[in-house]
């Protein structure tokens, strides 16, 4: 078999990136799960498509032919983008600077779910099986919190014996074995309307109620604790010389466990309105459940880490604040997080990889589907 080269790497990565595929852009993500529906049927394995709902894109199932009897090993990618359409001809074109190469996604995830299959088509072509089962999910709504997707990530973890999520590289090449959870809740408040000049005290104001709470609920913020609130957006009222009737904000909370999260979702929950004539609501929960540094998960790590000690690297791990599908299967299987390529700019327009980390990672990956067991 032909060694796969650092540069045919790059040119197979280079070809998903020019394929734009931003959550919302349901025609560029369906286009991605075409190209790699094509790509496993023509390895021989059996590909099942999922449709869309709700106006997002496809997923995939693939099993890798050799389809074993009891629990298997599932690798997690994503093929959706946060880079809208346009953005790799007018913001961030594919080029090459040194160690860096650079272009909408690549780093998040394109490249990572690129090695992933990368390592599956090299044991096929050399016609080795693995002791366990390979499942692959690639899903396309990951970067909006997996609505469509979650149900079918979880099942799948239930009969796992060991997930691989090829998110990027953290810090250095980090994998990672814990990431904060994540919650999201929408507060709206309805006041009572009035001209701001004459009738002032009549009115009673939306804004002014949500004002009060955006300081109750960043006051919760305990980075001792590892819990963070942010709200990050807020819109309201009609015009400047009218007291607002209605108001509304977005509030994003992370947490580093199970019962922080719990302690944190009731306390949202209960906000009830400072003035008795606003009325409050709010709507929300967790999103993501805290994906904790489990037993588990502890010992695949140091599998993984020796795996990099016999190749002449050292593989660090971190925690970290983001939440990824990691966070649905971590109860239920050792899971291994930011399998994917190192690199820097996840989501903004300085999105790069670093080509050195390419070798290393599919080679780590290889092995860790040739030796789990």
């Amino acid at each position: 078999m032909t060694a796969l080269t650092t540069e045919m790497m790059l040119n197979e990565i280079r070809s998903w990136v020019e394929i734009e595929s931003q959550t919302a852009d349901v025609d560029g993500v369906n286009v991605m799960m075409d190209t790699l529906s094509g790509l496993y049927r023509d390895m021989g394995a059996e590909v099942e498509r999922i449709q869309g709902r709700d106006g997002r894109g496809d997923h995939l199932s693939i099993r890798t032919p050799w389809k074993l009897q009891g629990k298997y090993i599932l690798i997690l990618s994503h093929l959706d983008t946060v880079h809208p359409r346009g953005t790799l001809a007018n913001d961030l074109p594919i080029r090459i600077d040194g160690d860096r190469a650079y272009g909408p996604g690549i780093y998040d995830m394109k490249s990572g779910a690129y090695l992933g299959y990368a390592a599956i088509r090299s044991l096929i072509q050399e016609g080795i099986e693995t002791d366990l089962g390979i499942r692959i999910l690639y899903t396309g709504d990951e970067e909006v919190g997996s609505p469509t997707s979650r149900d079918m990530i979880v099942e799948a973890a239930k009969d796992a014996a060991y997930v691989l999520v090829t998110e990027p590289a953290r810090n250095g090449g980090k994998i990672v074995t814990a990431r904060k959870g994540v919650g999201r809740f929408q507060v709206t408040a309805q006041g009572r309307p009035a001209h701001s000049g004459s009738k002032h005290d009549e009115g009673r104001s939306a804004i002014k109620e949500l004002a009060r709470h955006i300081l109750d609920l960043e006051a919760m913020t305990d980075y001792e604790r590892g819990v963070t609130i942010n709200v990050g957006q807020i819109e309201g009222g009609t015009a400047e010389n009218v007291v607002p009737q209605n108001a509304w904000m977005s509030v994003d909370l992370r947490v580093p466990t199970v019962s922080a999260g719990e302690e944190m979702v009731e306390k949202i929950l209960s906000l009830k309105a400072y003035d008795p004539d606003v009325e409050l609501k709010v709507t929300g929960g967790m999103n993501r459940p805290p994906f904790e540094p489990l037993p588990g998960t502890m010992k695949l790590y140091e599998h993984a880490k020796s795996i990099a000690k016999d190749a002449g690297w050292e593989l660090k791990h971190t925690f970290t604040g983001g939440g990824s599908d990691g966070n649905f299967t971590a109860p239920y299987a050792p899971t291994l997080d930011g399998l994917g390529a190192d690199g820097e700019g996840a989501h903004t327009l300085n999105e790069h990889i670093y080509i050195s980390s390419l070798q290393p990672r599919f080679h780590l990956m290889r092995q860790l589907l040739l030796t789990l067991n």
